[in-house]
C-alpha cells in the first residue's frame, strides 16, 4: 500500500467518525394526507413549524411578530412572494443577509459536503463562501458586501434569495416518513405524488387507499372498481380524466343507459366545484361501480376459501323483487341500483360491465402519469418501516385479543404478524412485475389488504360497503375493529410488539389511520407514550369529527414533539392574507443529553464502514 492509499484510508476513517459526532437531524412524519395537497405542501414546506422556531430563535429580539411572518411566508413561498418585492438595494441585501442567517442556522447539523450537494448549482460557490463565513472575519466584510452588492447590480436577489428560501426548507428538515394514505377522497394525490418524487430522503408506509390504486395497476379489476367507486363518491373523477389522463365517456355512457336517478349516490364532497352534468355522471358512476365491484369481489372470494369472506357475498340473498335481503333476518333495501344483477347468475358481469372495466384497465396501464407515479410508492413504500429504534406503520398488526399474532394461512403455508406482513409486501412486488396476469394469489393478496380480515391496513372483522349502501339499520353498519386498537393503550403489549419487529423495549410505535378524535378528548399519546398516532385528519371531511387538521411529528437531537395544525383553508388565501397553521407542540420525549449521528441507524452504518475500512487497512498493512 502507498502512503498515497493509507492516507486516503485514515482520512475516509476520521470523516466517518467526526461524522458520528454531529447531531442528529430532525425526521419529520406524516400521515394520511388524503389527497390534500394544498396543506401538505404548506406543513412541509414550513417544516411542521420548525422555521417559524429557527426565525424566532434568530430574529426574536431585532424583528416584530409582523416582520417574523412575513419572513416565513417568504420563505414557504417564495415563487409568489418575490414577485411582490418592490425594494431599494439596501433592503434587498438586508433580505438577503437574513435569510443567509437562516440557512446557516439550518444547515449547522451537516457535513460541509452535504450541504455543498443541496445547492443550487447556479450559486453553489457563492453560497459555499456565505454560508461558511465566520462573523469574527472582520477581513472578509468587504468581500461579502461586494457578493451582495454583485447580486442585486445584476438583478440577481430575487432569484437567489428564492434558492436560498428553498435551500432553507431543505435544511430544516432531513428525512421525512409518510405513514400512508397519499390517495383517498382529496382532489390532488397526484400532485402529491410530484412533490414526494423532488425530495432527497423520504420513505413511505403504504395505505389502505394507497393499496387500492397499486392493486388497479397490478391488474386486480375489484381493486380498479373500487377506485372508480370512492371518486365518483366524492366528486373527484378529475383526478382520473385531468391527472392521469383516463377517459371515462365509456364508463359514462354506460352508466346513464343502466341507471337513473339515485340521490344517495350523489357525490358527497367537492359539491361546489362540480357542475350539475357532472354531479349526475359522479351519481350514475357510483351506482355502476357499486354493483361491478360487487361481482368481481365475489370472484375473488370465490377463488381463494382461505380469504374466509363468504359473508361478503350478498347479491344472491336478494329477494326477485329488489326490496328485500335474507341475511341473519329480512332487512328491507333503500337506495337499490341491482338493474344489472341476474337473480340466476347474480356475480357475472354484462357484456357491457366487462368490455367497461377492461377498457378502464387498459387504460391504467397506458397511462404514463400514473405508472411512474405507483413505480414510485412501490418502490419507496413498505407494509412497516424500522427507523432508529421505532416500528411505523399504517393501520395494525392484526391480533388476538389476548395479545398473541392472529395467524393466517394462505397457500398453505401460515403467517403472522411480522413475517405476515412481509408475505403481503412479497405478494406485491411478484404482482407488480406482471400487472397483466389479474387472477394469480399475488394479485387477489393487494385485494385482500383493502378489506380482509388479516390485513394490517384495514384492521377490521369485514367492511360493510354492501351494508352501508342499501340497508337502513345502522347496526348492520359496524365494523368489529381488530383487537389490536384495544391492545395499543396497554405499554406492555407495545413492548412486546417492538421486540418482535427486533426493536428494543424503550422505541417507539407511530402508527396512522385513525383520526384522533380531539374533540371527543382523545389523546395520540398511547401506552405511557410509547405508542403516538399522527392521523389527525389533513382529509376536511374528517375535521368536524377530530376538531383538528391533523397531527404530524418531529424528531430530532432533542427528543420528539408532536405538533397539532389548525385547519388550512387555501394557497392563495394563505400566501394573501400570510394564514399560517399555527401548530401547537408537544412534547412527548425529551433526552437529557442530545442524540448524536452515533446513536441513529445511520451511525450504526457509518461505524461499519469505519470498522470495515480499519480492518482493510491492517490487512493491507500486514502484507508482504
Amino acid at each position: 500500500m502507498t502512503d498515497a492509499e493509507k492516507l486516503a484510508y485514515l482520512t475516509e476513517i476520521i470523516n466517518l467518525a467526526a461524522i458520528q459526532q454531529l447531531p442528529k437531524a430532525t425526521e419529520h412524519f406524516v400521515s394520511d394526507l388524503h389527497g390534500e395537497y394544498d396543506a401538505f405542501d404548506h406543513i412541509l414546506r414550513n417544516g411542521s413549524g420548525r422555521i417559524r422556531e429557527k426565525i424566532t430563535d434568530l430574529f426574536g429580539d431585532t424583528l416584530s411578530a409582523k416582520e417574523q411572518t412575513e419572513l416565513c411566508f417568504l420563505i414557504y413561498y417564495p415563487e409568489e412572494l418575490l414577485q411582490e418585492k418592490q425594494l431599494d438595494d439596501h433592503a434587498w441585501q438586508t433580505l438577503m443577509e437574513q435569510l443567509v442567517t437562516v440557512a446557516r442556522y439550518t444547515s449547522s447539523k451537516y457535513t460541509r459536503s452535504k450541504v455543498r450537494k443541496a445547492l443550487p448549482p447556479a450559486f453553489a460557490y457563492i453560497l459555499e463562501e456565505l454560508l461558511y463565513q465566520y462573523d469574527a472575519d472582520f477581513n472578509k466584510e468587504a468581500y461579502y458586501n461586494a457578493i451582495f452588492e454583485q447580486i442585486i447590480a445584476l438583478d440577481t436577489a430575487p432569484l437567489f434569495c428564492q434558492e436560498l428560501a428553498f435551500l432553507i426548507q431543505r435544511f430544516v428538515v432531513d428525512h421525512l416518513h409518510v405513514l400512508g394514505d397519499i390517495y383517498d377522497r382529496g382532489p390532488a394525490p397526484d400532485k402529491i405524488m410530484d412533490r414526494l418524487m423532488t425530495l432527497p430522503s423520504l420513505d413511505i408506509q403504504l395505505g389502505n387507499h394507497d393499496i387500492l390504486w397499486i392493486g388497479s395497476y397490478c391488474g386486480s379489476l375489484p381493486c380498479l372498481a373500487n377506485v372508480l367507486r370512492i371518486a365518483a363518491r366524492y366528486g373527484n373523477l378529475t383526478l382520473l380524466q385531468e391527472g392521469y389522463g383516463i377517459d371515462l365517456s365509456a364508463a359514462i355512457a354506460f352508466s346513464r343507459k343502466h341507471y337513473s336517478e339515485n340521490p344517495a349516490f350523489y357525490p358527497r364532497d367537492a359539491v361546489d366545484a362540480l357542475s350539475e352534468e357532472q354531479k349526475q355522471d359522479a351519481m350514475l358512476l357510483q351506482q355502476a361501480f357499486t354493483i361491478i365491484q360487487f361481482k368481481l369481489e365475489a370472484a375473488v372470494i370465490q377463488r381463494h376459501p382461505e380469504f374466509n369472506m363468504h359473508d361478503r357475498l350478498l347479491l344472491h340473498l336478494i329477494d326477485a323483487n329488489r326490496r328485500t335481503i335474507h341475511m341473519d333476518e329480512d332487512y328491507p333495501l333503500i337506495n337499490a341500483c341491482f338493474q344489472t344483477v341476474d337473480s340466476k347468475e347474480p356475480y357475472r358481469l354484462t357484456t357491457d360491465e366487462e368490455a367497461v372495466i377492461n377498457d378502464l384497465m387498459t387504460q391504467f396501464h397506458a397511462s404514463l402519469r400514473l405508472k411512474q407515479h405507483l413505480h414510485f410508492l412501490a418502490e419507496k413504500g413498505t407494509l412497516f418501516h424500522l427507523s432508529n429504534g421505532n416500528l411505523l406503520f399504517h393501520g395494525c398488526i392484526p391480533c388476538q385479543e389476548n395479545g398473541a399474532f392472529l395467524p393466517f394461512t394462505f397457500g398453505e403455508k401460515s403467517y403472522q404478524g411480522k413475517e405476515l406482513l412481509l408475505f403481503f409486501q412479497k405478494c406485491m412486488t411478484q404482482s407488480l412485475a406482471a400487472p397483466h396476469i389479474q387472477d394469480d394469489l399475488a394479485t387477489d393478496m393487494i385485494w385482500y389488504l383493502w378489506c380482509g380480515e388479516g390485513s394490517s391496513l384495514f384492521g377490521k372483522k369485514a367492511m360493510k360497503t354492501f351494508e352501508r349502501y342499501f340497508i337502513a339499520d345502522p347496526a348492520t353498519h359496524q365494523e368489529q375493529k381488530n383487537a389490536y386498537y384495544t391492545l395499543r393503550e396497554e405499554e406492555n403489549f407495545c413492548c412486546q410488539l417492538l421486540e418482535a419487529f427486533g426493536l428494543a423495549a424503550t422505541g417507539h410505535i407511530i402508527n396512522g389511520h385513525t383520526p384522533v378524535k380531539v374533540r371527543k378528548g382523545e389523546t395520540p399519546i398511547k401506552a405511557n407514550g410509547r405508542l403516538l398516532v399522527i392521523d389527525g385528519g389533513l382529509s376536511r371531511s374528517y375535521q368536524s369529527v377530530t376538531g383538528i387538521a391533523g397531527y404530524t411529528l418531529l424528531a430530532n437531537s432533542f427528543g420528539m414533539t408532536l405538533a397539532a395544525h389548525q385547519s388550512f383553508t387555501n394557497r392563495q388565501k394563505a400566501i394573501e392574507e400570510r394564514i399560517d397553521i399555527v401548530s401547537q407542540k408537544r412534547l412527548v420525549v425529551r433526552q437529557s443529553e442530545r442524540i448524536l449521528v452515533a446513536q441513529t441507524d445511520i451511525g450504526a452504518q457509518l461505524q461499519k464502514e469505519s470498522t470495515d475500512l480499519l480492518t482493510k487497512l491492517k490487512q493491507q498493512h500486514h502484507q508482504p
